[in-house]
């Protein structure tokens, strides 16, 4: 790949800001292929350079990939002035990765989202020509029955005329059920319970394509995702 500026490959591990990280390599804590270097524009390539700080290894990812657990009360987006973000549930070597959340869940909705810098991936993800599976589940007033799954099946028409893809709605029973989609209008779900007359009082998404959520990680819990786990979400 391109030769890349030491300060600039550290700064994408998000070791820390490229200003704080010039200081860091004048100070003598960087070695490259065993050796020290002082400078902050010396030119490597990231993927076969060793580098270290402090003597640990920082390896080189041109794109990283995360799957989060978002609680409900946080919002969906990169800043807010007012509210907590999913980006402030990050520590902040993360923050500096210049991560963004894959499509949306509004702030009452919890489950798993994904955060990346890598915007061909999220475009594949969201966009409905790639038929990647949201899959949710719900509790919503009243009870679902046949006739709300066949019209879901058939693709639900909104009160704005917005016409939904066909999903799949899958009854639990007690007021739950299971919601499948291969799209993401705002607060699709919720507007097509709605539309059939059972309001959301409860919504969690569980899955994106293959890639389910792993309850271990709780509330606001996060972790990186793998190769495997990349084409896992893309083999449904």
């Amino acid at each position: 790949m391109p030769l890349m500026r030491l300060d600039k490959m550290l700064a994408d591990q998000g070791v820390a800001s490229r200003k704080e990280l010039r200081e860091i390599i004048r100070s003598g804590r960087v070695c490259v292929d065993g050796a020290t270097e002082t400078h902050p524009e010396r030119k490597l390539d990231p993927t076969l350079a060793a580098v270290t700080l402090d003597g640990e290894r920082v390896g080189y990812r041109r794109f990283h990939y995360y799957m989060l657990d978002k609680p409900v009360g946080v919002v969906t987006a990169t800043e807010d002035r007012r509210q907590r973000t999913v980006l402030d549930l990050l520590p902040a070597e993360l923050r500096r990765l210049g991560l963004f959340p894959v499509g949306r869940l509004d702030k009452d909705t919890s489950g798993l989202l994904l955060l990346t810098d890598d915007g061909d991936f999220a475009h594949r993800v969201i966009s409905p020509k790639s038929c990647v599976k949201k899959r949710y589940y719900a509790e919503v007033e009243g009870e679902a029955d046949e006739q709300d799954a066949l019209a879901f099946s058939r693709g639900i028409v909104l009160g704005d005329g917005t016409r939904c893809l066909p999903a799949e709605l899958e009854l639990l029973g007690g007021g739950r059920c299971l919601v499948t989609v291969m799209e993401g209008k705002y607060h699709q779900v919720r507007r097509m319970l709605a539309s059939r007359g059972k309001p959301v009082l409860a919504l969690r998404r569980l899955s994106v394509g293959g890639l389910r959520l792993e309850e271990s990680l709780g509330p606001g819990g996060f972790r990186e995702l793998s190769e495997q786990d990349l084409c896992t979400l893309f083999k449904e």
